[in-house]
């Protein structure tokens, strides 16, 4: 394990962002069986490129399933650069069932309910309840974790079931044999390459034939996480922790997300706005506090509050692709999985879990091979499965971009109106009460697409393994 580092973003009272400890020592328990006790009769040498999260979810997958599997890693020491997400009921399932229910515990905040808010007031918009209820209704809960602690759950669930190899950066590949060229000069040969080499993916292009760079949005967004200890010192923010909720502010041309992370030890906030940089700047630079306030004056007294706690941030460009008419090589030996084939902007919360339900699918499908045969028609079945409901998260998530980002006037008084409507019945049905008009009046088609609960059925309710077996 020892070439194994995480990177966060908590900031310090008296410094830039530093490397934080991971959390989590609770064992892992490994199934006894997945995908009926099936595995594979004709085992495959499977490379997987990236080390990422659908990586790792996609390499434990398909060891799974009985194949040898390699992941190929850029960096010499892996790590995960980042800060809080959403982990929704559909892939938290597949986590609970993998054997990491005892370290979600452990690591991750249950957020109890949504909490959307105006960005001048602090008024609140809309409010749903979460935690429990959405876990009954859906067959999992909701958590929120520190993608670093995710990353290291994935890593120590796969890494004694495959061979993680660092410093591998691979610069060309053959698809067809296929052969993959790294940097060092050594050919690496497999039966099948899986691309998750993320947003900047090498593999893409040969997918697609040509390079492939993916394209600023003029959208960035700065991320910090805050020891809790801060905000329960005063009485203002104290509510934001001893209250685990996901909380927005929406704003014309930005919005804030905030929740707790690291069993409450830590709180995260994203901020996400329009990019005011050229777009040849790099993707990911340490930014001043006082450049970060200047996106957010005029917000309530708690964002100001909140804002005044953070020394330095780390900005990110929004970067985006268009969705690709295949993810497969002709070959039929080469795929792509999560980011490197459809990457999903964080207006819906929703791409760390399309790569790891891509992971499930593809090991679960694979777990049937029995001959070389059948490698390109099972490839083809992980798109057909896969395909529509990746590419529908990706639009959806552009598209709910405006809807977060209205600029003060009757479009945002319109859907403040709804959202309002839609929390009113949502705090009876709370109450046990039926909400006048029926339960759906006022979510179905509901501007706030978590209000919806036909969609969030569709979402939440997903499940991977379910869908391979049909």
């Amino acid at each position: 394990m020892s070439n194994f580092v995480t990177v966060g973003t908590v900031a310090p009272s008296d410094g830039p962002p530093m490397a934080a400890a991971v959390n989590g020592t609770a064992p892992i328990e490994p199934p006894s069986e997945l995908y009926q006790g099936r595995r594979a009769t004709l085992p495959l040498d499977i490379v997987v490129v990236g080390c990422g999260l659908g990586g790792l979810a996609a390499a434990f997958c398909l060891a799974t399933a009985g194949h040898k599997v390699t992941i190929l890693e850029s960096v010499a020491t892996i790590g995960e650069i980042g800060a809080g997400i959403f982990v929704s009921p559909n892939v938290t399932r597949l986590l609970i069932r993998w054997g990491l229910e005892k370290r979600l515990h452990e690591v991750a905040v249950k957020p109890e309910a949504l909490n959307v808010r105006r960005w001048c007031t602090g008024e609140t918009l809309s409010w749903i309840q979460w935690g429990d209820p959405m876990a009954q209704k859906h067959g999992a809960p909701p958590y929120h974790v520190h993608r670093a602690d995710l990353h290291r759950m994935l890593y120590d669930l796969a890494e004694p079931h495959v061979n993680i190899r660092t410093n591998c950066r691979v610069v060309s590949m053959n698809p067809s044999i296929p052969t993959l060229m790294l940097r060092s000069g050594e050919v690496v040969h497999a039966d099948l390459v899986i691309g998750a080499d993320g947003l900047k993916s090498t593999t893409r292009q040969f997918v697609v034939g040509k390079p492939d760079e993916p394209r600023a949005t003029g959208d960035a967004a700065y991320r910090a996480v805050l020891p809790t200890e801060m905000l329960l010192a005063d009485p203002d923010l104290r509510s934001l922790v001893e209250t685990p909720e996901m909380t927005t502010w929406l704003g014309p041309q930005r919005h804030i997300v905030a929740y707790n992370i690291r069993a409450k030890e830590e709180y995260n906030i994203a901020m996400c706005h329009t990019d005011r940089d050229p777009p040849e700047e790099l993707w990911r630079i340490e930014e001043s506090a006082d450049r970060m306030k200047e996106e957010f004056v005029g917000w309530e007294p708690r964002i100001q509050k909140l804002l005044s706690l953070i020394p330095s941030t780390l900005k990110w460009k929004l970067m985006d692709r268009a969705p690709l008419d295949t993810w497969i090589h002709e070959s039929g030996k080469l795929t792509l999985l999560g980011d490197a084939c459809h990457p999903i902007l964080p207006y819906a919360a929703q791409g760390v879990a399309m790569a790891i339900e891509d992971a499930a699918v593809l090991g679960n499908l694979f777990s049937h091979l029995s001959s070389r045969a059948q490698i390109a028609p099972l490839l083809h079945a992980y798109e057909a499965l896969r395909y529509e409901r990746a590419t529908n998260a990706q639009t959806f998530s552009r598209l709910n971009k405006a809807t977060l980002h209205l600029a003060d006037g009757l479009e945002q008084e319109q859907r403040d109106r709804k959202m309002r409507a839609a929390m009113e019945d949502a705090l009876k049905k709370a109450r046990g009460e039926v909400p006048v008009g029926g339960i759906d009046t006022n979510t179905k088609g509901n501007t706030n697409h978590w209000n919806d609960e036909k969609k969030n059925a569709i979402q939440f309710g997903y499940d991977a393994d379910e869908e391979a077996e049909k």
